[in-house]
């Protein structure tokens, strides 16, 4: 077994570490007393300071070369504006861990907290136990000799080695939430496996890959998760590269995705280079694919194939070489029968076809999602927050009730989440504050029903798909609603009625592309309602005019 070598990390000492006269090899100083121990081999020193102590880094340096000549020294900036101020303390902490690449298979870390401020070291204990930081505590200190060594202490914060605490926690932790290697959280069997099946095509297959599902169900962040497990095992060396084809319109989508050489059409100015060579090397993620156009998606199944294709006005090939991940929420089958999508691109997609569920058929899978989303926004907010038991257990018995549809499934719930802990008053989402949310919920998905405990879940749930089904019926023939999928059914049930409680199409787009716009240069919401609604024969004037 390779024996590990020591790495030690710690603020420079602006105060007992300073000296340049003779005696200061008989004074105690904290950084460099940790080199004078026979039975402590230090390998490797790490000392953070900030600009105003970068010279005492240097000086310590020269120093310890004399002292311990087989360490090496370096040196790390990091910038506090106010040492006793401990937002500003943790964030720069933060991300100096974050940054710093720790080899655990080959080093032993001890993190020394003699020099720095309290806040510092209240700081360095959040870091460790929030599992940021796999490191030791080292201590330094005078003896009563008051020698120049002094003495030192280790002392170990994993939890793991106190069985009786470390079963508390892994208790907690496993009842509450868990994470695959995609950092997807899931209980559920049937997800966990197709999560393992897509981690299996990841590394082993460069073929396209096409998820299929709602909106809002992850598509988006599975091919985020793919490209980053792709790219820590090497496979790739390229951008990611993320599109929302329902933003590509007109004439623009040609250039948007192939470039165009300067000149080619009006207000060509200059030369674009185009998205898919902007993800040469790496994954082209096309959401949405079913809305491409015909001739892009000839174009684009000519890249696929032979990794090159021609910038619109130029008679020059390109050649890009990257992986393609499409993200659909409508049945691209029926899409190739109404001629609509290309059967050879469909064919050419279909190598490795993945259908992620809604989040109301993955029931046991909110209550670790909903920890996830709030330790997401701790990480953001640099603000840890906890649901009162209470609390949690109204929120948990709502979200998996026949009233929770999860309209938008993932994107509802991370809102959910973030508007509770954005209006908590503590440290602690109350139950009021839950109580809220249900009702803010209940608003936006217009349930407006009684709580199922009150009442019969099975009534309530067969009224609603009564009156679903008469609302679709007004406005589509019965042959029409032959035609169409459970899943489009479902997804235009939800536009018409945002429609008809909007009082213009351009209210109605805000909120059904609350997400997407913002990835927009520019915005025309109410033309691309308009485009929806013409699909199935449907108007913004028909909607009105029956509501």
């Amino acid at each position: 077994m390779t024996h590990k070598k020591t790495v030690v990390i710690g603020f420079v000492g602006a105060t007992l570490d300073q000296g340049k006269k003779d005696d200061r090899w008989q004074r105690w100083r904290p950084t460099m007393s940790l080199l004078m121990h026979d039975d402590l081999v230090i390998d490797e020193l790490v000392l953070l300071h900030d600009r105003q102590h970068r010279n005492l880094v240097n000086f310590l340096s020269e120093d310890m070369a004399q002292l311990s000549p087989q360490t090496q020294v370096t040196g790390a900036k990091v910038s506090v504006r106010d040492p006793w101020d401990f937002a500003d303390v943790y964030g720069a902490l933060y991300d100096f861990v974050k940054n710093y690449h720790f080899d655990t298979e080959n080093y032993e870390y001890l993190l020394h907290i003699t020099t720095g401020t309290h806040v510092a070291q209240i700081c360095w204990y959040l870091l460790i136990e929030a599992g940021y930081l796999p490191a030791k505590l080292i201590q330094s200190s005078p003896n009563e000799y008051k020698t120049a060594q002094g003495q030192y202490r280790i002392i170990d914060l994993d939890l793991s080695k106190y069985d009786a605490l470390n079963q508390r926690f892994e208790n907690e932790q496993n009842a509450n939430w868990q994470q695959l290697k995609a950092n997807i959280a899931t209980h559920n069997a049937a997800f966990n496996q197709l999560i393992e099946q897509v981690e299996r095509v990841a590394t082993r297959s460069s073929a396209p890959i096409l998820i299929m599902g709602a909106t809002g169900v992850g598509k988006s962040h599975l091919a985020k998760q793919i490209y980053q497990l792709k790219k820590e095992k090497f496979h790739l060396n390229g951008r990611f590269v993320d599109v929302n084809c329902a933003t590509l319109r007109g004439d623009s989508a040609m250039s948007a995705l192939f470039g165009h050489v300067k000149g080619a059409f009006t207000g060509a100015a200059s030369a674009r280079q185009g998205l898919l060579k902007s993800a040469d090397g790496g994954i082209l993620f096309l959401d949405e694919i079913g809305e491409l156009g015909a001739d892009e998606q000839a174009m684009l199944l000519k890249a696929l194939e032979d990794k090159i294709f021609f910038p619109v006005g130029s008679d020059k090939e390109i050649q890009a070489d990257f992986q393609l991940i499409a993200g659909t929420n409508c049945d691209l089958r029926q899409e190739v029968k109404a001629g609509r999508f290309r059967e050879d691109l469909w064919a050419r997609l279909n190598t490795w076809t993945f259908f992620l569920p809604a989040l109301k058929d993955r029931s046991e899978d909110i209550a670790p999602n909903v920890q996830f989303e709030l330790q997401r926004f701790a990480n953001l907010h640099q603000r840890q927050l906890r649901f009162n038991r209470d609390a949690l257990d109204a929120y948990l018995q709502f979200a998996k009730s026949e009233q929770a549809i999860w309209q938008g499934n993932f994107r509802d719930l991370t809102a959910s989440v973030t508007r509770m802990a954005t209006l908590a008053n503590s440290s602690r989402i109350s139950l009021p504050d839950v109580t809220q949310e249900i009702e803010r919920l209940k608003q936006l998905w217009k349930t407006d029903v009684t709580d199922p405990a009150l009442g019969d879940n099975a009534l309530w749930k067969n009224q609603k798909l009564s009156t679903d089904a008469t609302l679709l019926a007004q406005f589509l023939s019965n042959e029409q609603l032959m035609q169409i999928d459970e899943f489009d059914k479902i997804q235009l049930l939800g536009v018409i009625q945002v429609c008809q409680n909007s009082k213009t199409m351009a209210e109605a787009g805000r909120q059904l592309f609350a997400v997407s716009r913002e990835q927009r240069s520019t915005t025309n919401d109410s033309d691309r309602v308009k485009k929806y609604l013409a699909r199935f024969g449907l108007s913004w004037e028909l909607l009105h005019s029956s509501s």
